[in-house]
């Protein structure tokens, strides 16, 4: 209870601006704060653009923040990234540099930056500890986004070492979870698979298509769970170091098609399409600084998660 009260105390008419917080993660993390009592200023799109750097300036501005969590980023999933390389990582790096610079120069008290677990190289050992994240190029998929945010850690280190601006970088691994972007040109693989095999359910189909061989392991952490470990981080972190957040629990693309497909009551085929590429080969975090520094272990059981998600996507088709 006393660990409750503490947390709500530092959160209490504290002032803080969300980029992104309309978006998939934002929005758990604003309803998060909100709850705590936080004053939150919210910084979407529709409002700034955030590759503008008048726009940075007048969100500053506007909500004069005391804490800015950064959330706000161009994402996709293989497809996307592949046909849109180049405004990948303009858009990553261009909404993310000039934002922790000029909330250094704002007085801003504490910047939390959100990198990717793209930005570790394509054969990092696994499990992925943060101590690897230098050792090799990333998965050539996504490279460019991966490395736009791997910048804004090299930012945040050296503010860091020079202005003592105290400044984090977390890297999520692949959220999921009821609000997912659904929209197939653009989503990952978990909403992507959900969709296909419930509209194939729906349609009564007798297969779906499936990108790959099924071979490649993936992480996922539940989004609810992330905004935790973001505000956990923000309230107990003040070091250079990148900390991973996840779960710990590792799938094949195989078995998780293969669990959607069950949990949506998807009897037909699983086509694999090898001609699409895997990604990278296998995906799944060393956790162990996020516990041992700000005490985030993740809630949710992964088919709980799937569970959740599923029926909110359904609900949306009714």
């Amino acid at each position: 209870m006393g660990d409750w009260v503490d947390r709500q105390r530092f959160w209490q008419h504290r002032r803080v601006l969300v980029t992104g917080g309309r978006g998939f993660l934002g929005q758990y993390v604003v309803k998060k704060l909100d709850a705590r009592g936080a004053a939150v200023s919210v910084s979407d799109m529709g409002d700034y653009d955030l590759r503008r750097l008048e726009d940075i300036r007048r969100a500053l501005a506007d909500s004069q923040p005391q804490l800015v969590i950064h959330l706000a980023a161009r994402v996709g999933g293989i497809g996307a990234n592949l046909d849109h390389p180049a405004e990948f990582f303009y858009d990553n790096l261009m909404m993310s540099i000039p934002l922790l610079h000029e909330s250094w120069l704002a007085g801003v008290a504490k910047f939390v930056a959100l990198g990717t677990i793209c930005c570790y190289p394509k054969f990092t050992p696994v499990p992925f500890r943060e101590d690897d994240l230098w050792n090799g190029y990333p998965e050539e998929t996504n490279a460019p986004y991966g490395l736009a945010k791997k910048m804004l850690l090299v930012q945040s280190q050296a503010y860091r070492q020079q202005y003592g601006f105290d400044s984090i970088f977390l890297m999520p691994v692949n959220l999921y979870g009821p609000g997912d972007n659904f929209d197939p040109a653009s989503s990952h693989v978990i909403p992507a698979l959900i969709k296909k095999c419930v509209d194939a359910h729906a349609a009564g189909d007798d297969h779906i298509v499936v990108w790959g061989d099924g071979s490649p392991t993936r992480e996922f952490l539940y989004v609810e769970d992330a905004a935790e470990g973001i505000l956990l981080a923000a309230e107990r972190y003040g070091e250079s170091a990148p900390v991973n957040l996840g779960s710990a629990y590792e799938i094949s693309i195989k078995d998780l098609v293969e669990l959607i497909a069950r949990l949506t009551g998807f009897g037909g085929r699983i086509v694999w399409d090898t001609t699409k590429p895997n990604g990278q080969p296998r995906r799944k975090l060393d956790t162990t600084r996020a516990k041992e520094k700000f005490g985030f272990v993740a809630q949710t059981p992964f088919e709980a998660g799937l569970r959740q998600t599923i029926e909110w996507y359904r609900g949306t088709l009714r």
